[in-house]
């Protein structure tokens, strides 16, 4: 059985992981996105850069859990998800602007497959982070380390939703899928824009489960 000090190690290259693939899967789905002139890939790409930063208010709360414990947030991680949730309600606001938008002008996207092999590829990411951080979270039992991987739930929520819009329009072309995978996404943002606010003024561990 792994020591204590391996675990945080272990919880450490997690918080790390998810921040660094969050900042190659934003950039190459903002890319392709605007390319592709897909929003729902474009606006699954802005969501990954907002993970960012609750990932480095994860990250900071891991190295905080090591040296004091698990019981009480600092003004860091509180900032962190003040932060963070007015960042997931500007992106909801210009994906609901811009879904609205493209339904009622009609346009599409060019095509959506790479739309398809990030979220297939996001999806097996993220079922790996929720177990590994899950089973750390365990053996240290740190309910902040849990409620992450709950947090990374929402992120595996938005990753369907994007293959599901994108597989959709590639097998029968509908052109409004596009913008109404987009709205649903900006209803997730919304949501996790009001619990970031609510866990940063409760003083609650990470997240709630979903």
């Amino acid at each position: 059985m792994k020591s204590k000090q391996s675990l945080f190690q272990v919880a450490i290259f997690l918080a790390i992981f998810t921040v660094g693939y969050n900042i190659i899967e934003g950039i190459a789905a903002m890319y392709f996105g605007f390319h592709d002139e897909t929003l729902a890939l474009f606006g699954f790409g802005l969501d990954s850069f907002v993970e960012v930063i609750s990932g480095i208010g994860i990250w900071h709360m891991v190295l905080r859990i090591r040296k004091i414990g698990d019981e009480h947030r600092d003004h860091f991680e509180k900032r962190a998800l003040k932060i963070t949730g007015s960042a997931f309600y500007l992106l909801t606001v210009g994906l609901i602007v811009s879904s609205l938008y493209n339904l009622i002008s009609g346009a599409h996207p060019e095509t959506t497959f790479w739309g398809i092999i990030i979220a297939g590829l996001s999806i097996f990411v993220m079922w790996w982070l929720i177990r590994e951080k899950i089973k750390v979270g365990k053996a240290l039992q740190s309910d902040a380390i849990i409620a992450d991987a709950n947090c990374t739930k929402a992120c595996m929520q938005l990753s369907f939703i994007l293959l599901a819009s994108s597989l959709v329009y590639e097998l029968f072309g509908i052109g409004s899928i596009d913008a109404i995978g987009s709205l649903f996404i900006a209803g997730i943002a919304f949501r996790e824009g009001k619990e970031s606010f609510e866990k940063a003024e409760n003083q609650e561990s990470c997240c709630r489960e979903h």
